[in-house]
């Protein structure tokens, strides 16, 4: 896990670019010696998995990575910046992370 991190972190900041799934799929295809579309599929399923699991309510915990998980953001009132006029924003959920240590030192 450590050294896809620091492959995919030596790339960002070399190519100074994002990091999309085709590159982290074809990464992980030639460090574990499968085709592209093996690679792709199998980044695919992992994606599938973790949004599955959060969408049932359960925090995502990997190791070297960090945690995800979903917040519940209660509805409230809000401004619009245009017209000053009070809105009020819906009730909403969102995907919250929280790096783990080790990630932290590798940045």
């Amino acid at each position: 896990m450590e050294s896809i991190v620091a492959a995919v972190a030596k790339a960002k900041s070399e190519l100074n670019k994002s990091i999309t799934n085709k590159d982290l799929a074809r990464s992980l295809a030639e460090q574990h010696q499968m085709t592209k579309a093996q690679g792709q599929q199998m980044l695919e399923d992992i994606i599938g998995l973790i949004t599955q699991h959060l969408k049932n309510g359960e925090r995502v915990k990997i190791a070297g990575l960090g945690i995800l998980h979903v917040r519940n953001r209660a509805a409230r009132m809000g401004r619009n910046p245009a017209t000053g006029e009070p809105i009020e924003i819906k009730a909403s959920k969102k995907v919250a992370f929280r790096a783990t240590k080790e990630l932290k030192l590798a940045i």
